[in-house]
């Protein structure tokens, strides 16, 4: 979930920019990058890279001159949700209801994290080649500890509120993404629904301290997160 001011779509690194490609060229690796989305998605990021070929329709030589690394392929696959998470909390921080703006990004957030499992372990893995994720994971943290002190100056998020409470809702969002995307989808929003009355700060109750989580937890989810 990356911050402001990032605001350029993340360039891969690694593949043949399409510009020059044959056509057949362009629709293989059109082919190749549906094909690890949709397993990402179904599978998370560790899907063997033969599996994507194969699905693709591909041999694994053609999916390699396309993408040297596996790196590169996750990059690329989901460089548009990069873009999306950028694009969320630069509205959420722009919002003149700083409610408003913290509430809609947590709901789009954990949506896309309850129907898409490879996002997050691809975003908050560390692929040494590939954008800097470790970057990106900063400028997400330093944004999400600005909004949440926006909604605490406005009054309307509670005191106690940290922003690593953030991350233990990541955490539990996780565990609704275990059925079909309307299913999860579904579940993520309730969920974010009965949370987000606890976070008001006109309902708020004594908590214990916060957990000091980071972002980087999540990705250390169990198999099949």
């Amino acid at each position: 979930m990356p911050a402001q001011p990032s605001r350029n779509r993340p360039a891969p690194t690694g593949e043949t920019p399409t510009a020059g490609l044959r056509a057949d060229a362009r629709h293989n690796r059109d082919r190749i990058l549906e094909a690890a989305r949709e397993a990402y998605a179904a599978q998370g990021i560790d899907v063997p890279v033969t599996t994507i070929a194969r699905r693709a329709g591909v041999g694994v030589a053609t999916l390699y001159r396309r993408f040297p690394t596996r790196a590169a392929l996750v990059t690329e696959a989901f460089a548009e949700q990069l873009a999306r998470c950028v694009a969320a909390l630069d509205e959420a921080l722009a919002d003149p209801d700083p409610w408003h703006g913290f509430r809609i990004l947590l709901e789009k957030v954990c949506a896309m994290q309850a129907t898409d499992r490879g996002f997050t372990a691809a975003f908050l893995s560390r692929f040494p080649d590939a954008v800097d994720f470790d970057g990106e994971r900063t400028r997400a943290e330093e944004g999400i500890a600005r909004l949440v002190r926006r909604a605490q100056d406005a009054g309307q998020l509670r005191a106690d509120f940290d922003p690593s409470d953030i991350t233990l809702l990541l955490l539990a969002n996780s565990g609704v993404a275990d059925g079909s995307a309307e299913v999860s989808a579904a579940a993520s929003l309730r969920l974010v629904g009965y949370l987000l009355q606890s976070f008001r700060a006109d309902r708020a109750e004594p908590l214990p301290p916060p957990a000091s989580l980071e972002l980087h937890r999540v990705h250390r989810l169990p198999p099949g997160s």
